[in-house]
């Protein structure tokens, strides 16, 4: 066995967990389960579909006629204006939460998925997320935007849209982050995901997608076998910050990195991704903060064998058997 198969650990810089990567795992035998492929092709308008422009959805809210990207605030949301009252015993605790949510539909096309867009199509989901990030931050602590794309990642339509979840805490996985960064931009005066870009730019392994604006990784530290990082360039700590050009370059790349993973199997690919930026908590004290987006992308060797989170994962560290630089190359490799 080569030293590249051998297992070893990998620090996330971002949340402080360690990764277990086992590359000669990859080559086991699979029995294991073999899900569905999705159909290739979608109808411009579905009639049963509760978000497509015109038609009711379960709340009994019909949907105006919209032409672009279309924002209406989500009819069962996990977080309300009110939460429970703060409760504590001796072991016991509850705190409130209290939040708002919405849904974002990216396009009146029941098939334009945001690799299947044009660049303009994109550009106004992108726009949404600046406008959201500003408004919802401006009254909450946290403004998560985020997609789980096809039925493999829980989505509950097959319409393309995202979603958004503001919040009057910190989540956890965003304060893991807000600790990390914090740390080191103390230590050592920059950016963690500067010195992530600087580094990654250098070594090139793992870069799949670049532009001026954005870099598109995948990242070291990886869990999810074809997981990506997609990073600004600029000092920016949240969307809303971002400049024309970075807009218009955003929706370029994101068109470019998920057309890589739609050809990769030749299916169109699930996957949960979301942005992370500075909570608005924060306010301005965000120098330590880069806006990113992280993809999460469950299919492991195919359109039907899915990576599952399970047994030492869920007990005990995460682990891999594809290395992040052997799953950069394979996007890489891919014709759009």
């Amino acid at each position: 066995m080569s030293g590249g198969d051998l297992p070893h650990r990998r620090r996330n810089l971002l949340t402080g967990e360690w990764v277990l990567v086992s590359p000669h795992r990859a080559k086991r035998p699979w029995q294991g389960e073999q899900a569905d492929v999705p159909p290739a092709d979608a109808p411009e308008y579905d009639p049963d579909c509760y978000l497509c422009p015109g038609n009711t959805r379960t709340g009994g809210e019909a949907n105006p006629a919209y032409s672009a990207a279309f924002v209406f605030p989500n009819d069962f949301p996990a977080l309300l204006d009110d939460g429970e009252e703060a409760g504590a015993s001796e072991l016991f605790e509850t705190m409130p939460a209290r939040g708002e949510a919405r849904v974002v539909c990216y396009s009146p096309n029941h098939s334009h998925t945001l690799a299947r867009m044009d660049d303009t199509g994109r550009r106004a989901v992108v726009e949404c997320w600046c406008d959201l990030s500003a408004e919802l931050g401006a009254k909450w602590a946290h403004v998560q935007l985020f997609e789980n794309k096809g039925a493999m990642m829980g989505a509950s339509s097959p319409h393309p849209h995202g979603q958004v979840w503001a919040s009057d805490f910190m989540p956890q996985s965003v304060g893991l982050e807000e600790h990390r960064q914090r740390e080191h931009f103390e230590s050592r005066g920059k950016a963690l995901l500067a010195e992530v870009i600087e580094a990654e730019t250098s070594d090139g392994r793992r870069v799949v997608e670049e532009n001026e604006e954005w870099l598109a990784i995948v990242p070291h530290w990886a869990s999810w076998p074809f997981e990506t990082l997609l990073v600004a360039r600029q000092n920016v700590a949240r969307l809303e910050q971002l400049d024309e050009r970075a807009r218009e370059s955003l929706s370029h790349i994101l068109g470019r990195l998920l057309k890589r993973y739609d050809g990769l199997f030749g299916v169109d690919f699930p996957y949960s991704m979301g942005w992370h930026g500075a909570p608005h908590a924060l306010g301005e004290d965000n120098a330590h903060w880069r806006l990113h987006a992280h993809f999460y992308p469950p299919l492991l060797r195919s359109a039907t064998v899915r990576k599952h989170m399970v047994g030492f994962e869920l007990l005990a560290e995460t682990q891999r058997d594809l290395t992040p630089e052997e799953a950069a190359a394979r996007l890489k490799a891919v014709a759009i």
